[in-house]
């Protein structure tokens, strides 16, 4: 839950009132998010605010560790390979072998431009949500950038494909490095 500090602290009371106010209302709030703003909004007082309020309510949820594969990933460029074929095995596992080949391209391309430009520890992970999301992590804050590599360019293309491949790709920085990763649809069935 995100608010400004006009849901909490106003003219006619301190900031402690306010917060109090809040985790009551918190209390007796229902489980959707949409339930936890009404009770929230409602219990405010007085019910015509001195200014602006601003309040996001969002439901979290934790994975079931049979959805998410991890692996580390040694800083050798012949671990791609061995990445490749962990990712074969458990896509295998969760019945998704159609992504097989778009999902060894993706995660060949981010492991080698983490080995190639990143920093250790590298880590791949794989969540099998609603989609699936391929994620790459090392301790470089610097971000690689989508080129568009001519001809003659020997190298340059990686990050290219992995757009292709993806529904959606990017950055997350960390207080440590980055997770570069990329979204793909699961198949229908």
């Amino acid at each position: 839950m995100l608010y400004t500090d006009g849901l909490v602290e106003d003219r006619g009371h301190d900031i402690d009132v306010g917060l109090e106010r809040l985790s009551e209302a918190l209390s007796r709030a229902g489980d959707s998010p949409e339930d936890t703003c009404r009770v929230v909004l409602e219990s405010r007082r007085p019910v015509r605010a001195g200014d602006d309020i601003a309040l996001i309510v969002a439901r979290t949820r934790v994975l079931p560790a049979d959805r998410i594969a991890e692996w580390p990933v040694p800083s050798d460029p012949a671990a791609v390979g061995e990445v490749r074929a962990a990712v074969t095995r458990k896509l295998a596992e969760w019945g998704l072998q159609e992504l097989t080949f778009g999902t060894e391209l993706i995660l060949s391309e981010l492991v080698t431009n983490a080995l190639r430009y990143g920093g250790s520890p590298i880590q791949v992970r794989m969540l099998h949500d609603r989609n699936l999301i391929c994620e790459v992590y090392d301790s470089s804050s610097t971000s690689p950038h989508l080129r568009y590599a001519t001809m003659t360019d020997e190298g340059g293309r990686g990050l290219f494909l992995v757009a292709q491949l993806a529904e959606r790709w990017g950055t997350r920085y960390l207080p440590a490095g980055k997770v570069i990763w990329a979204e793909q649809p699961l198949p229908r069935s």
